[in-house]
């Protein structure tokens, strides 16, 4: 199974929805997610949230055309993203694609950048990726792991989201590294580029954030 979930983030920062609405994919919309995936012809599964960034008319939209809402008071622990992701792990998906979580407000970003440790904590075999219409971020843990080349997205970054990472190794890289000791806050490993169609990158300690972008 794979989940798509639409928050309520900036339309100006989403890619083409069309590219990932498969046949087999179950798509959730988030509080204002949800009224851009009607628009887009593309009809949710589940809604979640407290939809207090929709109008009246929008939200009676969005009542008459999903079949399942779970609403929420705006005072709660979690945020609406949080919620629809909470879900959606419990359906034990192979690959959850988060979209519609960057851009806008700061703290909204930092906090959904960590929700895709959600993955980690709770020892699942669940991808999580967050993808807007520059970038495709997803965490790794320590081990050997392969990467292919994208030319719509070339340059890679990695970046610890531990206080470090050790022993990093990148091979098939333009700027190749070897067993190299990265601190939170190093900026040495941003825009790289994979120089065939295949590289590996491996690490023995820590968590690493993959951004893979373009211009």
């Amino acid at each position: 199974m794979i989940i798509h979930i639409l928050a309520g983030g900036p339309e100006d920062h989403l890619p083409d929805l069309r590219l990932y609405n498969e046949a087999d994919v179950v798509w959730v919309g988030v509080d204002r997610g949800v009224f851009h995936l009607l628009n887009r012809g593309i009809h949710p599964k589940l809604a979640f949230g407290d939809f207090d960034s929709v109008s009246k008319q929008e939200l009676t939209y969005i009542e008459n055309n999903v079949g399942e809402m779970q609403r929420f008071k705006p005072e709660k622990n979690e945020t609406d993203l949080e919620l629809a992701l909470n879900w959606a792990m419990n359906q034990h998906p192979k690959i959850i694609r988060i979209f519609g979580a960057t851009g806008g407000r700061l703290d909204h970003l930092l906090a959904n950048v960590q929700l895709m440790i959600h993955s980690l904590r709770e020892q699942s075999n669940t991808e999580i990726y967050l993808i807007d219409r520059y970038n495709i971020a997803y965490l790794k843990e320590p081990g050997t792991h392969n990467i292919k080349k994208m030319d719509s997205a070339k340059y890679i970054s990695f970046v610890p989201l531990t206080l470090a990472v050790s022993d990093l190794t990148l091979e098939g890289f333009k700027y190749p590294l070897k067993n190299r000791y990265i601190t939170l806050g190093s900026t040495l490993c941003i825009s790289n580029e994979l120089i065939s169609d295949y590289g590996t990158f491996s690490f023995s300690e820590g968590i690493l954030i993959v951004i893979r972008s373009h211009d």
